[in-house]
């Protein structure tokens, strides 16, 4: 199996992250078995699309909730590095398993807009 699980939806609640939010997000490595899609729906011509990421971030974006790794956008470019035979993925995750105290300064007001 490519993913851990496909469903349709978000379990999470709302996080409100704007691009240039997700932007502030370190990129990471998670493995593809380890996330849980949020589409069921895959449009083919955008899967073979090379220009697919030229207006977006080139890092799809995860949630992590409940312990789970949600793959809120950026279904396509992992289904293509399964294609690809790679294993792993470099995304940006927004942990909401984390308070927000428990955050560091920098990422509390960089990456949830908060103020100081």
């Amino acid at each position: 199996m490519i993913f851990k699980a496909v469903q349709d939806g978000r379990p999470y609640p709302a996080h409100d992250l704007s691009l240039r939010d997700w932007s502030k997000v370190p990129p990471r490595q998670v493995r593809l078995d380890e996330l849980v899609t949020t589409k069921r729906v895959l449009a083919l011509d955008v899967l073979l699309d090379d220009d697919s990421t030229f207006y977006g971030d080139l890092f799809p974006h995860v949630v992590m909730w409940n312990g789970e790794f949600y793959l809120e956008d950026g279904l396509h470019r992992a289904l293509r590095a399964a294609l690809q035979q790679r294993t792993t993925l470099h995304v940006r995750v927004l942990d909401l398993d984390r308070p927000i105290g428990e955050q560091t300064a920098e990422a509390a007001v960089g990456v949830l807009g908060l103020e100081r």
